[in-house]
């Protein structure tokens, strides 16, 4: 088994997480396969609630998750700067995720999902059904959490329309963080998305977006597949002051977008 490290490097705010360089050993010995060492990042979110209005009393309300990454191993198994910004978003307007069904794509690490999951939501993660190494992943990151037999595990290949796509069944939030990460898989995702947005019209697609060039652009694609996108403003959701985007987002311009059909 991959050696676990447990990472715990607190931020103020809503959310805790590591920050520090990775360990530098790059492969353990699984019997006959060499497996990448694994890291355990601790991610805490928090927040303050006010019990009486009249007496202005507070209480905090917290939520601890941890994601095995495994170190050296391809993007799939590392949590990009989107996924915690688009859970924290999640954890912000947790109420709403009650009871709801909610369909991560792209989950890789599932922190988005996960959350979700903890938050009362019906939760399904995906991910690329030719990645079952992945898809494991998904399942090793459910377990720690303990919500294993509460989430469904999908392989859903963007662009592919396979069995496991059509037997969804309705879905009230998508959601994906860091998706649109290379132009060649733009409109696979869109494709997707707008079947399923199509199946389930009350539904909307949650993303966050790391701006990588000024140059890319899904809009052409929302058009021609009949979404229409709407940005929401993070700055606005740093009017909590234990929270510090810059370093939730560490230095990169993420967007956080609301994808729906069109009218």
């Amino acid at each position: 088994r991959a050696e676990r490290r447990v990472s715990d490097a607190r931020l103020e705010g809503s959310i805790s997480h590591d920050t520090s360089p990775p360990p530098t050993r790059a492969l353990m010995s699984d019997g006959d396969h060499a497996v990448p060492e694994q890291v355990v990042k601790r991610f805490v979110f928090r927040s303050r609630k006010t019990q009486d209005c009249a007496q202005g009393d507070e209480h905090e309300e917290s939520l601890e998750i941890l994601i095995p990454e495994l170190l050296q191993a391809n993007y799939s198994f590392n949590t990009w700067p989107c996924a915690p910004v688009l859970a924290w978003y999640l954890w912000e307007h947790r109420e709403n995720l009650v009871g709801k069904r909610v369909l991560e794509i792209g989950a890789g690490t599932s922190l988005p999902g996960i959350l979700a999951s903890k938050c009362g939501a019906i939760v399904t993660l995906s991910d690329s059904a030719s990645q079952p190494r992945t898809l494991q992943h998904i399942k090793r990151c459910c377990e720690l959490n303990g919500v294993a037999d509460q989430v469904q595990i999908v392989g859903i290949t963007w662009g592919l329309f396979l069995s496991n796509l059509f037997s969804l069944g309705h879905l009230d939030l998508i959601i994906g963080s860091d998706c649109f990460y290379e132009p060649t898989v733009f409109e696979d995702i869109v494709v997707i998305v707008a079947f399923l947005l199509e199946q389930n019209p009350c539904a909307k697609f949650l993303c966050t977006y790391q701006e990588r060039s000024a140059d890319w652009s899904i809009e052409h694609l929302l058009n021609k597949w009949g979404l229409t996108c709407m940005h929401i403003a993070l700055d606005n959701l740093s009017t909590n002051p234990d929270i510090n985007l810059h370093e939730l987002m560490q230095d990169h311009t993420i967007h956080l977008l609301d994808i729906q059909r069109a009218i």
